[in-house]
C-alpha cells in the first residue's frame, strides 16, 4: 500500500487533528480508509462533514461524538483554509470558455507560487490559463502520484495534457520528447522566481506572439501573415 503524503497534506491534517483533539497518525489512518491514497492535498479538497464523520467512527460500530462546528472546522482545515504556514496559493475560479483566446501554461513549482521545478522532481504544476488582458491560476496538480508509476516522466506528461505550454527549470532531452508528443511545448526556464512574473512575460508576448507561441496558439505567425497578405495582393492585381 502507498502510505505516501505530501508536505502540505500533513501540515492539514496535523492542524485538522488538533482541532480534533486527535493524534495526526489516527486522522491520518481514519482517511485512508475513506480517500484513495495516497493522501494529497487534492484529495483532501473533497473531504465533506459527512466524510469525515464516518472515518472517525472507525469500523461503524459507533456514532461519532465530535461536535459538528468541530467536525466543519476540521473539514476548512483539510480544505487548506486559513492554515497559517501553508504555502500554496489560493486557486482563482475558471470555467471553460471564461477566457477567450486564452491558452494554458504549467509551471514546475516546489514551493508556494514558484516556478523552482525541475520536470521529472517536482511537486507539482501550477496550472495557469492566460490571456492578453488577464491570468489566472486555476489548479494546483500534485504529482505524487507520478513517482508511483512505471513510466514517471510519462505520467506526469499525462498529468498536463491539457496545457499547451510548460515551464520548468530543466528538463532531459527524452522526458521532453514525452511531453512533446503530448502536444505541449516546453520552455526552460533556468533562473527560479515567483510564476506570476514568467506568467506575465508570456501573457505580453501573446499581443504579437512569436513563431513559437503563435504555433501553440493556432495562428499564423506575424511575419507570415504580412507575406500572406502579399501573396494575396498579388493574385487580385
Amino acid at each position: 500500500m502507498n502510505t505516501s503524503i505530501t508536505r502540505e497534506a500533513a501540515l492539514r491534517i496535523g492542524l485538522a487533528a488538533l482541532e480534533l483533539k486527535v493524534a495526526p497518525r489516527e486522522l491520518t489512518l481514519a482517511l485512508a480508509e475513506k480517500i484513495e491514497l495516497p493522501i494529497t492535498e487534492a484529495k483532501l479538497v473533497g473531504c465533506s462533514v459527512e466524510l469525515l464523520r464516518e472515518a472517525m467512527d472507525g469500523d461503524g460500530g459507533g456514532i461519532c461524538q465530535m461536535e459538528k462546528e468541530d467536525l466543519k472546522r476540521a473539514v476548512r482545515i483539510l480544505w487548506g483554509e486559513g492554515v497559517a504556514g501553508s504555502d500554496l496559493p489560493v486557486r482563482q475560479p475558471y470555467q471553460e470558455g471564461d477566457m477567450p483566446g486564452s491558452i494554458r501554461l504549467a509551471c514546475a513549482s516546489n514551493a508556494g507560487e514558484m516556478l523552482d521545478g525541475h520536470f521529472g522532481s517536482c511537486e507539482r504544476f501550477l496550472v495557469y490559463q492566460v490571456s492578453a488582458t488577464e491570468m489566472r491560476l486555476i489548479e494546483l496538480r500534485s504529482t505524487l502520484e507520478a513517482e508511483y508509476a512505471e513510466d514517471k516522466n510519462l505520467a506526469r506528461a499525462e498529468l498536463i495534457a491539457d496545457c499547451d505550454v510548460l515551464y520548468v527549470q530543466s528538463i532531459g532531452g527524452p522526458a521532453a520528447a514525452k511531453v512533446i508528443r503530448a502536444n505541449v511545448h516546453p520552455v526552460k526556464i533556468p533562473t527560479s522566481g515567483p510564476a506570476r512574473d514568467s506568467v506575465a512575460r508570456l501573457q505580453r508576448s501573446l499581443v504579437s506572439p512569436p513563431p513559437w507561441l503563435a504555433r501553440v496558439m493556432g495562428i499564423a505567425p506575424p511575419s507570415l501573415a504580412q507575406y500572406a497578405s502579399e501573396l494575396a495582393a498579388e493574385e487580385e492585381a
